[in-house]
């Protein structure tokens, strides 16, 4: 059964510490996790001085690679559900000197757009939070025609049997993943309130990589 918000919590203040490392398994089964994140940035097409809201943001392992993007003149506003996974990400980026980024404790389903924002991203979060709808349409309205939204994110497979299904979802079970969760289809959700929306499969259809144009 798909975790709730104070489950979610819970689960990823024991994880916060080692987050980053345990993340890094997935390379044993051949998942490239980091290629993804950086595949995914790719596809938000940002430029110097953009601003980026991550949704999800966690330890900040997109940090470094959004900052390529947008340089000191843009700005990164990350959010996250879990207190102790922003502890993190502020250590990420006072380590770096980054004095470009805002960090903000908030469920993602109640954040209010305030100023311009360029572009939004979300890995390997999203499909956790059960209002995940409400916030692809808030994100879609907040947008300036052009913009882009990215989700990568896992799903559920069409193509295996359910004995393969069920392995994946024991691999990745640590990090709050249930079987019930291949019911949110948020890239279906995308098409809703987007123009356009482009889907690109990965890891032999296990995951995916979406990007909506406003």
């Amino acid at each position: 059964m798909a975790l709730n918000k104070k489950q979610i919590k819970r689960l990823y203040r024991k994880r916060a510490l080692n987050y980053d490392f345990t993340a890094n398994l997935y390379y044993l089964i051949g998942f490239r996790e980091q290629k993804y994140r950086h595949e995914s940035v790719a596809m938000l097409n940002l430029k110097q001085g953009d601003t980026v809201l991550e949704i999800g943001c966690g330890t900040g392992l997109n940090f470094p690679i959004l900052f390529k993007e947008i340089g000191n003149d843009g700005k990164v506003i990350g959010i996250d559900l879990t207190d102790k996974m922003l502890e993190q990400a502020r250590n990420r980026v006072r380590k770096n000197k980054w004095d470009n980024f805002e960090l903000i404790n908030i469920d993602a389903s109640e954040y209010v757009f305030e100023g311009e924002v360029n572009a939004v991203i979300s890995t390997f979060a999203l499909t956790m939070i059960p209002e995940y709808e409400k916030i692809i349409r808030n994100i879609s309205r907040a947008l300036e025609p052009g913009s882009r939204f990215v989700i990568c994110d896992f799903k559920k497979p069409e193509k295996y049997p359910d004995w393969v299904i069920d392995l994946g979802v024991f691999i990745t079970k640590p990090f709050g993943v249930s079987l019930d969760l291949g019911n949110r289809k948020p890239w279906k959700n995308m098409e809703k309130y987007f123009s356009k929306v482009e889907v690109k499969e990965i890891f032999s259809g296990f995951a995916y990589i979406a990007v909506g144009i406003v």
